[in-house]
């Protein structure tokens, strides 16, 4: 057995000590003042920016709307009841962003782009943020290739485009859904790539819209 010598020692902590390098992260925190259906004011963050992710407890996250002189206004994503007041709350320093790409395809998100379906998350390389300017007129491609619902009393009476805004209004209960998830599904094989966008919606109603996409459509998440 080798015996250790005490100048090898000090030799050893000297070269440590030599590339030992500090530093020092300063992280602007704030505290919540007042929190009440999924909106919360804060106190503290004076560099905030406009459209700012911010990090709550709880892996609780936030976007800074209202900036005002002593308090800054934030919308909450997530398991906001958990959240209360005289928390902690940190800068990202990063302005709300989603991921964007081919890996999308397929995959049901959360507002943020963070996947819910249990597929493994989403690897891709390119983030476009949430607020952004939209190209003006003039540079948009023109809407010259019609678009097929699948559903022959539409189809035969209105005229639609790819690419053309077209709103579905009635009364609860009467089919909406089910003529854009109609719609969706007769893109199959088309080169049309299409986005159902759920707001307010419960997430067992989401989870058959889910299922209904997979089972008419065959559609399956990428492995």
């Amino acid at each position: 057995m080798k015996e250790i010598k005490a100048s090898e020692i000090n030799e050893i902590i000297r070269k440590q000590i030599e590339n030992f390098e500090t530093g020092v992260t300063v992280t602007e925190v704030g505290t919540v003042i007042k929190i009440g259906d999924g909106i919360a004011e804060l106190h503290g963050l004076e560099k905030v920016m406009a459209g700012e992710l911010l990090e709550f407890p709880h892996d609780v996250r936030g976007l800074a709307l209202n900036l005002e002189e002593d308090k800054v206004g934030a919308v909450l994503f997530g398991e906001f009841q958990a959240i209360r007041e005289g928390d902690l709350v940190k800068r990202t320093g990063r302005i709300i962003e989603v991921p964007v790409g081919d890996a999308l395809v397929g995959r049901v998100v959360d507002v943020l782009g963070n996947p819910i379906d249990d597929a493994g998350p989403i690897v891709t390389e390119h983030h476009y943020p949430v607020e952004r300017i939209a190209p003006g007129v003039v540079d948009r491609q023109p809407v010259k290739e019609p678009l097929q619902t699948g559903l022959k009393a539409i189809d035969a009476m209105v005229p639609i485009g790819r690419g053309q805004r077209e709103l579905i209004i009635g009364d609860r209960q009467t089919g909406k859904t089910a003529v854009a998830v109609d719609t969706i599904i007769n893109q199959k094989g088309k080169d049309v790539i299409c986005i159902y966008v759920a707001i307010g919606q419960k997430a067992s109603t989401v989870a058959q819209v889910v299922r209904r996409f997979r089972t008419l459509a065959r559609w399956t998440t990428p492995s």
